[in-house]
């Protein structure tokens, strides 16, 4: 018996294209082209921003103006915390420990500090000239308060009390 030798063949025969598949393969590199072409604007565009934020970051850096600002929040800052350093608790507790003295005759209508100076300026109100002097000689015995004086004093004729508005400035000592 005698056989025939098989016949291998591994190459093959190539199919006839199929309609399909070339439609499918055409939309795939259709589907490619569009997605690198997206790519490349995407990436034009990535330049130009960083083109854009380059300058801006160098133009910030040397404007004038904004140094101009930086300053100018730094006096604000630096005159905050001045204010912060009053001693406002030991003055106005004092200031209220003077009025009780008077036998509640004076009323503090306004408190105003210099900080530089370690100054205040206390403008009051009391019944007569008397009672703000007595209000200011109890002042003048103050550890908080150095040298209050009295600036100026006026006698209100139109209110029917006739009241006396005075002023007066004191230094504050650093506790």
């Amino acid at each position: 018996m005698s056989t025939s030798p098989p016949a291998l063949d591994f190459a093959g025969g190539r199919p006839a294209i199929n309609p399909a598949g070339a439609l499918l393969l055409l939309a795939g590199v259709l589907a490619g082209a569009a997605v690198f072409a997206e790519y490349r604007v995407l990436a034009a565009h990535r330049s130009g921003l960083e083109l854009k934020l380059d300058a801006a970051a160098h133009r910030v850096a040397r404007s004038p103006a904004s140094e101009a600002r930086s300053a100018g929040l730094l006096a604000d800052a630096d005159r905050v915390a001045a204010q912060l350093g009053t001693p406002w608790t030991r003055l106005l507790s004092e200031l209220e420990l003077a009025s009780k003295d008077s036998a509640q005759q004076v009323a503090v209508l306004s408190v105003e500090p210099d900080s530089a100076k370690h100054r205040v300026h206390i403008t009051a109100e009391s019944r007569d000239l008397p009672a703000a002097l007595t209000y200011v000689r109890r002042l003048q015995t103050s550890n908080v308060l150095r040298y209050p004086m009295l600036d100026s004093h006026e006698v209100r004729p139109d209110v029917p009390e006739r009241p006396v508005l005075f002023a007066l400035t004191a230094d504050w000592t650093v506790p």
